[in-house]
This record gives structure tokens, sequence and C-alpha cells, in this order.
């Protein structure tokens, strides 16, 4: 580029080599941003299959090393995951073996298409909640289906994994950071709560009681339970001594770890395994107490298990699944993606390595469409799980591989011992599993001194999750989470700023502005010192009639009207009209001018300035669009009628191309016969070749050099004075300090 400027300035214009360069930006073009944003290359689009398949970046490298860390850690979660996904499986409303066939799909599938090697996909506590409510709505319309939910839930599978497939594969996840962490926290929490308030009956002994709806509102089933605490049978000893025992464990392992520091590995082993261990212990009790009560076993049990895959085929889609799980499906398709991309996002940052959010989608996409020929129900990653299988010293995601062995072995293997599994006893692996998805008292208290108006929404999330349903909670908190940001953009306000002459130093002595090595720079503050500067320290004020406004947000439709209408009213505050009655005859007046009805020179404070300029900050302006600059045409038509002039509109720091192009073709930063009075230059250095040098030859090359030395006597240095914004753009400028110098040049101020 600098190349192609010196060329043409030596050869179209009869001036030395080291005169001025001119740069005229070019015009930002739609073929352009088509080419460079949709227009796909060649090699933009090997790059993208490439990313569909990210294990191919790591399959090669596999090593002895990595492959012992990923069968601990696979193995380790393939023992936690079968008694989780029968219990979740129930949680969902449908069989326990429904839970080992989602398990195994989950850890299968999902490896392949992967960017986190942590994640641990299955099924998890919300989403199943949150499937019995979908099934519970569902199959009144669908009675057909009322023996066989899953074909439900396989369709349900199978819509929501195209939907978040597609997601990923056009590049549009970024929708996910819309949703906020108070939102996420608040519908995480809710559904803990359900969770937690729906499996104590089952714990207790009383689900079984005649009259009691566990699958009514949490508020409801909370008061129920203890309408019916009569009914409590020994399951309650069951599940309340498994409950206590997980606890137990976690506690005692957490204590030891810290107690015995050089142990900490097998103590988190333990600590890993407790609830397969607790399943282990009470399934082996159960088979004693119920070895000769198969007909009438003394307290719940699972009973049959079907060995093997038995429910495996083509999932049944068709319309009128389809419209009965309809106005499900955003809240579905919400905690799918979530409770996944949240849960990746953070183990990435503890682990020190980033995921593309857009291939994590594709791969639980993936994972969701096969997931039903296999038997299995949505499935999403797991917190507890991809926990475990962090601490566990996993390497890659093919992990997975060694889980999906350890749960086929369990469905082919371990039926007859599954019969004898307490339900009470999965319901406390249940309730235990949820209590981590409570926001922690230190969170909470953290999102009100960060800000009170997300800690609201928080607690609307959790309450309308507990008094209506887990998916009203979503819907509730991510409205009211919209509604702020909205909120936010439409009332952003613009501050009027001054300027403050600041030098740096390492000791706070006074130093003479005027002494050579003094390092001082105008900085430009708010006028009112909302941005925390000390209250002592004044701002001063532009030149009468002069005011810089700084727009701290984007500068879109939403709230443009609020930056404008904010920045006349203060101006016409600080300044009085040119003309005293503009309106000639009391006929053309308009009817909502306040008055007085008969203007005087009395009614005019003389003190007061005339409007000359307006400096707008744009550096916080990443876009504009055509309502808000229509907004700031009518504005300047507005003001040069106060004003009886026509007033000079500069700006600072617009960063886009096309923010300059709208502004330009709304008649801002340049107009006819007006030439930029300042200009903001570098110096470039560019080394010349002696041989051969002829002056004046366009044809000659130079090149940028950082090094002003000769080199072995063949270059010598010239130095060239570029522009760094285009010089047909009088108003728009690089910093605050040029802008301002212009308009002194502009209105001979200085």
């Amino acid at each position: 580029m600098v190349r192609e400027l010196f060329k043409r300035n030596r050869g179209t214009r009869d001036v030395e080599p080291l005169g001025p360069v001119e740069y005229i930006e070019p015009v930002a073009s739609t073929s352009e941003w088509l080419k460079e944003h949709v227009v796909p290359t060649r090699s933009g689009t090997v790059s993208y299959v490439k990313s569909l398949f990210p294990f191919l970046t790591w399959i090669y490298r596999y090593n002895w090393v990595w492959f012992v860390g990923d069968l601990i850690a696979g193995v380790t979660v393939g023992i936690v995951v079968i008694p989780q996904g029968m219990a979740y499986a129930k949680l969902a409303s449908l069989p326990p073996e429904f839970g080992l066939y989602s398990s195994f799909v989950g850890v299968a599938i999902y490896w392949l298409s992967a960017t986190s090697h942590v994640i641990s996909a299955g099924p998890v506590a919300v989403f199943s909640s949150l499937l019995s409510v979908i099934l519970e709505h569902a199959l009144p319309q669908l009675p057909e289906y009322a023996d066989t939910p899953w074909i439900i839930a396989g369709c349900l599978s199978v819509v929501l994994g195209c939907i978040v497939m597609a997601i990923g594969l056009f590049r549009i996840g970024f929708i996910v950071d819309f949703i906020p962490l108070p939102a996420i926290a608040a519908f995480m929490t809710g559904s803990a709560l359900s969770i937690a308030m729906g499996q104590i009956p089952t714990l207790m002994g009383n689900n079984t009681a005649d009259g009691y709806d566990t699958r009514a509102a949490t508020y409801l089933v909370f008061g129920n339970f203890f309408k019916y605490i009569k009914h409590c049978d020994l399951n309650a000893a069951i599940g309340l001594t498994a409950l206590f025992m997980l606890y137990a464990v976690r506690w005692g392992c957490g204590y030891a770890s810290r107690r015995w520091p050089q142990h900490e590995k097998t103590f988190f082993f333990i600590n890993t395994l407790r609830s397969g261990f607790v399943i282990l212990l009470y399934t082996l009790i159960s088979f004693l107490v119920n070895r000769n009560h198969h007909d009438d076993p003394k307290f719940s049990i699972l009973k049959t298990i079907p060995r093997g895959f038995q429910h495996m085929g083509v999932p049944v889609v068709n319309s009128r699944i389809l419209s009965a799980v309809a106005a499900k499906l955003p809240s579905a398709i919400i905690v799918l993606v979530i409770e996944h991309i949240s849960i990746a996002k953070s183990f990435a940052r503890l682990s020190n390595y980033t995921i593309d959010p857009n291939q994590e989608l594709i791969a639980i996409g993936l994972t969701n469409i096969f997931g039903p020929f296999f038997g299995g129900y949505p499935a999403t990653g797991s917190f507890s799980r991809t926990a475990i299988k962090a601490k566990a010293g996993v390497r890659t995601p093919l992990a997975g591989v060694v889980t999906a062995i350890i749960v086929v072995i369990a469905i082919y293997a371990l039926p007859p011992v599954f019969y004898y599994i307490s339900n009470a006893a999965l319901a406390a692996v249940i309730i235990h599993a949820v209590g981590d998805l409570i926001s922690s008292p230190k969170s909470i208290k953290m999102f009100w001194k960060v800000s009170p108006c997300e800690f609201v929404i928080f607690w609307i999330g959790v309450l309308v999750s507990v008094f209506a349903s887990i998916d009203n909670g979503i819907y509730a908190s991510v409205a009211a989470s919209a509604a702020l940001l909205l909120f936010r953009i439409a009332k952003a306000h613009g501050r009027f700023v001054g300027v403050v002459k600041v030098y740096n130093t390492p000791t706070l002595r006074p130093v003479d502005a005027n002494e050579p090595d003094s390092d001082t720079r105008n900085v430009f503050v708010p006028l009112d010192r909302s941005n925390g500067i000390n209250p002592a320290v004044q701002p001063r004020e532009p030149h009468a009639g002069v005011f810089i406004y700084r727009l701290n947000e984007g500068y879109l439709y939403p709230n443009a009207v609020h930056f404008t209408d904010h920045m006349v009213r203060e101006i016409k505050v600080k300044t009085r009209p040119a003309v005293i009655n503009p309106y000639g005859s009391l006929g053309e007046r308009p009817w909502n001018d306040p008055g007085p009805r008969h203007k005087s020179e009395s009614d005019i404070d003389p003190t007061l300035p005339v409007l000359r300029a307006i400096i707008l900050d744009f550096s916080g302006v990443s876009n504009v669009d055509v309502t808000s600059l229509q907004n700031l045409i009518d504005v300047r038509k507005q003001l040069d009628r106060y004003a009886d002039a026509h007033i000079a509109w500069h700006f600072v720091g617009v960063k886009s191309p096309w923010a300059r192009r709208g502004l330009l073709v709304s008649g801002f930063g340049s107009e006819n016969g007006v030439v930029k009075s300042l200009f903001t230059v570098t110096n470039v250095g560019v080394s010349q070749e002696k041989d051969d040098v002829k002056p004046g030859l366009c044809d000659e090359e130079f090149s940028v050099d950082t090094q002003p030395e000769d080199k072995l006597g063949m270059t010598s240095m010239d130095t060239m004075v570029l522009p760094l914004l285009s010089i047909d753009c009088p108003y728009f400028h690089i910093d605050m300090d040029e802008a301002v110098r212009s308009v002194e040049l502009e209105l001979g101020l200085k």
C-alpha cells in the first residue's frame, strides 16, 4: 500500500520523494462485504468441512499415555452413569432401561464431533424432568402412545437434534450468548428445587398415595407431602439412609483429602464412586429382603429390566406427534443448548482451552438424531459427570468410547442385578445429584452486588419454576433478561464531556507542565464526572457554543431518539437562540411553543452563547442504521434553525466503514468546498535502492523498513508523510484533540 502510494506520488506529481501522500479511503461496497462474509472461498470451504470432524486433528497422535488417562476416566464415568441413567429415565416418566440406552448413545457418538474432551453427554436431570412435563402434556392428545411414551420421546429427540444441528451448521450459535448467567442460574436452581421436591415422595414411600400428584407444581407437591405423610413406609428408611450415606461419603472424602493430601487421588475416586457404591449396597440389602417376595416386595424396586437393546429401530416421526409437542419445543431447545454450552465453556476456561460452540451444537445434534435408533431419549452435557471426568484425568474425547463399553456390558450382563435396585435409593441419587445445581448463597449475593436488576431476574425465574412449571420458569427468566437488555439499549445515556490536562508521574508531586520531560496530554471526561474521577477535579468545558457529546452505546433505532433528545435539551439550556422570534407572526408559531406570547430580548439570557459546533464521540458506536441516521438529519435541521446558521458536525472515532458510508450518504463528514484544515499524519520510513535509481520514474520500487541504517551500503532511508484518515472527509477525526483543534481553526477560536 505504502509502495503504491509512494510510486503514485513520485510518478504523477512534480514533488520531492519526501513529500506527503494523499489518501482517499475507498467507500465500503456491498459486493466486497458479500465477498468477505457470505461468498465461500475454496480454502474457507475446506476449513469448514474439516471443522465438522475435529477428531481428525488429534486421533493420529493418540498414544498410550492418553489411553491410560482415558481408560481411567471412562471407567469412572461409566460406573457413575449407570445408576444415574436409570434414575433419570424414571424422572422422565420412562422405563429405566431407556436411561441406559441414552447413556450409551451420548458417549458413543458425541466424541466424533466434539471440541471438548471433558464433556460427558447423556441423560441429565433437568431435561429429564422437562421431558416428563412434555409427555404429560402430549399423551392426552396421543392416547395410542400411552403405553409406549418412548416413541414420543424418540420423535422429540430427532426433531431437537435436527434443529440444534442446523443452528451449529449455519454458525448461529452466538444466539446462546443472549441468555445471561442469572437466567441460566435461575432455571437451573428452579429445576433442581422442582426435581428434588418431586423425588421426596418416592424417597419417603408416599408417592403412591391416592390423590397425591407428584407432577404438580413444586409448591403443591411440598404442601401435599405433609398432608400424605402418614402414608410413608419402609421406603423412607431406605431412601433417607441412602441420602445420608451419599452426603456422609462426600463430606468424609473431602475432609480426608484435606487431612491427608498425599492420598487425595484415592479419596477422589472413592468420592466419585459413592453413587455406585450406595446403589450396590442397597441392592444387596434389597436382594436379601425381597428374594422371597418377588410378587409383593417389602419396598419399591425396579423389577424386570430387559437385557440388551430391546427398542432399537427407526424412530416414528409424524405430524400428530410434532403438533402435540410443538408448544414445548422452545423450552426444550433452550435447556438442551444452554446446559451443554454453559458446561462446555465453564470447563474450557478451567482447563485453559477453547471450544467451538457451533461445533458443540453439531455434536449434540448428531447425538440426539441417532439416539432414538438405539432407544435413547434426548441427551445433553451433564455437569456432575463432566466434573468427574475432568478430575479423573481424561486426556481426549475418546474416553467416551470406554464409557460406552461399560454401559453396553451393564445392558447385557447386569439386568438380573437391576431387578432389586430400590426406587427410594435411586430417588436419593437424584436428589443428591441435583443439589449441586442450586446456586450457592455466595453466587446469589454476587448477583445483588453486581447487578440488582439481574438479582431480581434470578428470583423471578426461580419463583415461576416453583409456583408454575420449569418451562414457564425458563420463559420468564429469558423474557425478563431480554426486556432488561432492550431497556438498557433504549435508555442508554450519552454524556457531555470536557477536557482535563493531565500528566503521568511516579509520585504524587507537582510537575511543571512546561518542563521538556513532562508527559502532558489532554483527556476528555464527562462534565458531570460520572465516570468516577475525583470530584475535586473540574473538567474544562469546550469553547462557548461548542459541545462535545459522547455516545456510550451503539447508536441504533431503539436509542437514537433518547440520545438526541438529551443532547438537544442540554444544548438549548446552555445556549440562546440566534433569532428572538424565528416564526414571524403568531399564526406561524407552532402550537406547542410554550411562549411567552410576544418574545423580546428580555426573554433571552444574553450571556449565553449561540450554538456554533457539535463534536460527536463515536468511539463507542460500532454500527448505525437508517432510523438513527434519519434522526440525526432531523436534529441537524432543528439546530440549524435554532442557531440560524449551518452548524458544523464533527465526528471522532467512527470505526466501521459502513458507519462512515452511512454518515457520508446522510450529508455528514464532508461538504462541498470544505477542505480539511488539520491533518493527523505519521512519518513512515521508506528504503530506496541506490543502484540505478532514476528520480521521476513511476516504476521504482520502495518498501517500508523499520531499520534506518543502510544495509551494506545498498539502501538509503527516506521519510514519507502519510495521513491517518481520508483527506476528503474533513469532519471525521482520529481523536478528540484533532477534532477540537479543527473546530478552533474553523471558527477562529484560537
